[in-house]
């Protein structure tokens, strides 16, 4: 037996232990079931501030990945087009320099026409130019090959062959030279055009780039005698000089060809940075395309976790309603206790009946 005493009136009557044990359980349930709604509303609460806070994650750490990769893009394309603009105009400058270089050689050249020696009448055309170049071989051409063609192995030969090289060993330009004296052919009297396919033929037989007639053929030709005439339209790469253009000519073509390398160069390594911005772009787009996937397999799975969460409030909603049943039955229960009474208590047990009513003898 357990003594229960009222809150009410402060009465103490005694109860059986299953009694007992009933309100004592109705006290724990109502408990529990306070906690279980103060921790569904916490666990509420957490759910969806960490939603709110995963979301605002992924889309700052996207965003900041394509604010990088667009900056890095703006920065390679603005290099990219400085370093063409860059050359572009080192291209033009220098060209700019050869042609008023060029025109300067030639009017220099056209002044001193009237000064050619007339020595050159004693002696042979070939001399003459061999005595020039070796003049100043060793200051401007000192890695320069300039000899006889003495090669007849397809029939024909030319005069002298020019070969000069850079300090890598690379050729840089090769001439075949063929000269032609007036004296030489006075009964005939030749004119320039004469020789002009066999030239071609010999520099095509020796692998030469250029091919340069020096003549005194025709003295009196307007033509020829004004400078360095160029036959391309008879023949690619070809010239017509006066004894006097020997050195100038190969001057002229040998700078022409340091500086058409140096513009190859400066072009391959523009060719080379757009080939280096193409394989950015490429590995951009392939960066892009993975990381495309992986975002949309963790897009994938974050709807996958999304899911389990909702089933599992589902599974709690359940688990809710069925306590708020609980709850419920509990509350009946409360209330038939409440409707408890002593005469209610006593009926059908006499033993219990005498007992209270000793309690009232005794008041």
């Amino acid at each position: 037996m357990r003594e229960i005493v009222c809150p009410h009136c402060t009465k103490i009557f005694n109860i059986d232990n299953s009694g007992y044990a009933a309100i004592l359980k109705q006290v724990r349930d109502s408990d529990f079931d306070k906690q279980i709604h103060e921790r569904l509303e916490i666990a509420e609460r957490e759910k969806s501030k960490e939603l709110e806070i995963a979301t605002m994650k992924i889309a700052a750490d996207k965003e900041s990945i394509i604010q990088e990769l667009k900056a890095k893009i703006e920065k390679d394309e603005i290099a990219r087009q400085l370093a063409f603009s860059e050359a572009k105009n080192n291209l033009k400058e220098q060209y700019d320099t050869q042609i008023r270089d060029r025109d300067l050689e030639i009017e220099r050249l056209r002044d001193h026409k009237a000064k050619l020696s007339t020595k050159m009448v004693g002696e042979t055309l070939e001399q003459h130019c061999e005595t020039e170049f070796n003049r100043i071989r060793a200051s401007a051409f000192p890695r320069a090959y300039f000899e006889k063609d003495n090669d007849v192995r397809t029939g024909s030969k030319g005069d002298y062959i020019f070969r000069d090289k850079d300090e890598a060993d690379n050729e840089i330009i090769s001439i075949m030279f063929e000269m032609k004296n007036e004296n030489d052919h006075t009964a005939t009297k030749k004119k320039n055009e004469d020789f002009l396919k066999e030239l071609d033929r010999d520099r095509n037989d020796k692998g030469c780039e250029y091919a340069v007639l020096v003549s005194l053929l025709e003295p009196e030709s307007e033509l020829y005698n004004t400078g360095i005439i160029d036959v391309f339209y008879r023949y690619p790469k070809m010239y017509v000089i006066r004894p006097q253009f020997f050195i100038p000519i190969i001057t002229l073509l040998r700078n022409a060809a340091m500086n058409s390398l140096k513009y190859k160069s400066e072009l391959a390594l523009i060719k080379e940075q757009n080939i280096d911005v193409t394989n950015f772009e490429k590995e951009l787009d392939a960066f892009k395309a993975a990381f495309g996937k992986n975002y949309d397999l963790a897009s994938q799975r974050f709807q996958k976790a999304i899911d389990e969460i909702d089933k599992s409030i589902d599974h709690l909603q359940k688990t809710r309603d069925a306590l708020v049943g609980t709850d419920r039955n509990l509350r009946l229960a409360n209330d038939k206790a409440q409707d408890v009474s002593i005469k209610r208590l006593t009926r059908g047990n006499p033993t219990m009946a005498a007992k209270f009513a000793e309690l009232k003898t005794e008041k």
